[in-house]
C-alpha cells in the first residue's frame, strides 16, 4: 500500500443544508497508489463528501487541499481540471447519441474546433472501452442495458486521465465477469500512481479490492483503518454502532407448508424455458442464476409483466393464474417490486402517504372518487411503523429519503393491497447494512404470516443466508433447486454454471 504523502487532504469539513448539518468536522485524506474504500449506512453523509470533492456542493466550513496546496472546488468541471473524477450511482449520460460520444463529451463540450472529428473521437473511444468491454463505440447508448451503461460511465471519467477518481456503488449493475474486469483495471491504475476513493455496501468487494476504509456515521468520520487491520464485523459495528447479532433472522422450520404457488412448464419464448416449482407457505424461496439466466424474466413472467408463450400458474385454491397484465396480478394478490426502485418502485416526487396509497387508489377514496387524505395519512401512517420508515412525516417527498428508506416505502405500496405472494428483484440493491437487515427480518415475518415471497438476488450471501429454498437457473432454464445441507455456495455455483450435480437435482426442479 503506498505511503506517500496524501494527493488530497480534507480538514474538518462541515456541510449544511438549511438548519440540517449533514457533515459535521469530517477529516479525510488519500494517497496517490492506493484505493480508499469510503462506508457508511445510507445518509451517512458519504454522498455529500465526494460532491464536495467533485465540486458539485461548497463546504460550509473546513479545509481542502490538493497536492499540499489549499484549493476551492468551484463546480464539477473545476473538479476535471485538478485531475478528479467522479462517477456517480446514478447514471448520467446521453442516451440519444453513441457511446463515443458519451465517452468523450467532456473533450467535445472544451474543444474550440468548428468540426468535430468524429473518426478521431471514435478510435480513443474504442481504445478506452477495451480496458473494460467489447461494447462498439458506434452503438446508441439508449440501446444499452444498465449495466453496459454503468461501464459506459466508468469509461468516460478514465478519458479525462484523472489523478484523483471516485466511484460510487460502481458494481451495483455489473455481471460477476464485468466486475472482475472493473477490479483489474482499478488495481492497474492504482499501481500506475491513481487515487481511488470507493464506495460500496458489499463488504467482499472492500476485502477484496481497498487499501484503507473510512467510517462514516451520522455524518462523522468514526475511524480510518488499514484493510488489514479490521474485521469485516469490527467494520459493521462501526458503521451501525451496535453490535449487529444477526444479518438474516432463522430460516423456516417448516419448508413443507401448503402450496401457495404451483408453476409447472413456464416458457416466454425468449428468456424462460420450462421453468417449474412450488412456493410453499412459510418459506423465502429464492431464485439464482448469472445475470441474463432469466430471472427477472421469470418474474416478469408470473404476474403479467411479460407474455407467457406456454406453461400454467395455479395459486393456492387451485385456481389458474393468467394475468393478461399487471393490474389483473395485483386484483388477483399478486405484487412485484422491481429491481430499479427509482424507475419502477416509487414516486421520487410524490409523499410517503401519496405513494403507499398509489397501488390502489379505492382503498382511500370517498364514494365519489375524491382521495380521503386522513384515511391516506392513516395508511401510511400503520405502514411507516409496520416497516420502522425513517421519516420526518409520511407527508415528506421520497426522493428526500435514504435508499434503504425509499425501498421500505416501494415495500408499503406492495403491502398496501394485502398481498398473498411478493416477487421481489434484488430487494436490498445499494441499500446499507442495516436496512438489509431490517428487510430481511420483514421478509421473514411476511413468510410467517403465511405471505408467499419469491428473492431475486445476485448476492450469494443473500441467497444463502435468507433463502429457505433456492430455483438455480441457468442458461434461461432450472438446472437445480438446493435446500438444506445441499445449500452451500459451491453448489449454487456449480449449478448457475450450468453444472448440475446430478440428474436427481433436474429431476426435482421440474418436479417438485
Amino acid at each position: 500500500m503506498s505511503q506517500a504523502a496524501p494527493i488530497l487532504t480534507l480538514t474538518d469539513i462541515c456541510k449544511s443544508f438549511g438548519p440540517i448539518e449533514v457533515l459535521h468536522d469530517v477529516s479525510f485524506d488519500l494517497r496517490p497508489g492506493e484505493i480508499h474504500a469510503l462506508a457508511g449506512e445510507n445518509g451517512a453523509g458519504k454522498s455529500t463528501l465526494i460532491n464536495i470533492i467533485g465540486g458539485v456542493h461548497a463546504p460550509s466550513s473546513g479545509e481542502i487541499r490538493l497536492r499540499g496546496k489549499a484549493i476551492t472546488i468551484a463546480s464539477p468541471l473545476d473538479a476535471q481540471d485538478n485531475g478528479i473524477s467522479l462517477v456517480h450511482q446514478e447514471i448520467a449520460l446521453c442516451p440519444d447519441v453513441t457511446i463515443a460520444e458519451n465517452v468523450l463529451m467532456s473533450e467535445i463540450a472544451r474543444s474550440r474546433a468548428w468540426f468535430v472529428n468524429y473518426g478521431k473521437i471514435r478510435r480513443r473511444a474504442a481504445t478506452i472501452l477495451s480496458k473494460l468491454t467489447s461494447l462498439s463505440p458506434d452503438m446508441r447508448l439508449g440501446s444499452l442495458s444498465i449495466s453496459n451503461q454503468q461501464l459506459v460511465e466508468i469509461c468516460r471519467a478514465l478519458s479525462q486521465d484523472c489523478e484523483i477518481l471516485i466511484l460510487d456503488e460502481p458494481t451495483a449493475a455489473l455481471t460477476q465477469s464485468e466486475t472482475e474486469a472493473l477490479f483489474r483495471l482499478l488495481r492497474e491504475l492504482r499501481d500506475q500512481g491513481v487515487a481511488i476513493i470507493y464506495i460500496s455496501h458489499r463488504m467482499s468487494e472492500i476485502y477484496k479490492l481497498c487499501d484503507r476504509i473510512t467510517v462514516l456515521r451520522d455524518g462523522r468520520r468514526i475511524s480510518t483503518d488499514n484493510v488489514a487491520d479490521v474485521t469485516p464485523d469490527e467494520v459493521v459495528q462501526k458503521l451501525i454502532g451496535r453490535k449487529l447479532e444477526a444479518l438474516y433472522p432463522p430460516k423456516s422450520r417448516s419448508p413443507d407448508g401448503p402450496v401457495l404457488m404451483q408453476v409447472s412448464g413456464l416458457s416466454d419464448g425468449k428468456k424462460v424455458h420450462d421453468v417449474s416449482f412450488t412456493l410453499r407457505r412459510g418459506e423465502v424461496l429464492g431464485i439464482a442464476g448469472l445475470i441474463g439466466s432469466g430471472r427477472s424474466e421469470l418474474l416478469h413472467a408470473i404476474c403479467g409483466l411479460k407474455a407467457r408463450a406456454s406453461g400454467r400458474v395455479t395459486l393456492a385454491d387451485g385456481a389458474d393464474f393468467s394475468p393478461q397484465r399487471y393490474s389483473d396480478a395485483v386484483r388477483k394478490g399478486v405484487v412485484c417490486l422491481s429491481e430499479d426502485r427509482k424507475i419502477d418502485g416509487v414516486f421520487l416526487n410524490l409523499s410517503i402517504a401519496q405513494n403507499t396509497s398509489s397501488m390502489r387508489i379505492s382503498q382511500v377514496s370517498t364514494r365519489y372518487g375524491f382521495v380521503n387524505r386522513h384515511l391516506e395519512h392513516q395508511q401510511a401512517e400503520t405502514l411507516g411503523r409496520r416497516l420502522n420508515i425513517r421519516a420526518a412525516s409520511v407527508q415528506q417527498r421520497v426522493f428526500e429519503l435514504s435508499g434503504g428508506n425509499q425501498q421500505k416505502v416501494a415495500f408499503a405500496r406492495l403491502l398496501s393491497v394485502a398481498p398473498r405472494i411478493i416477487l421481489l428483484d434484488e430487494p436490498t440493491r445499494g441499500i446499507d447494512v442495516g436496512a438489509k437487515a431490517e428487510i430481511h427480518q420483514l421478509l421473514r415475518q411476511l413468510a410467517e404470516d403465511g405471505i408467499g415471497v419469491i428473492v431475486v438476488s445476485s448476492e450469494l450471501s443473500e441467497v444463502l443466508g435468507l433463502c429457505d429454498r433456492v430455483l438455480v437457473l441457468s442458461e434461461n432454464r432450472v438446472s437445480g433447486i438446493l435446500q438444506g445441507d445441499d445449500l452451500t455456495e459451491e453448489n449454487l455455483v456449480r449449478l448457475a454454471a450450468g453444472r448440475a450435480r446430478g440428474n436427481s437435482n433436474r429431476k426435482e426442479a421440474h418436479h417438485d
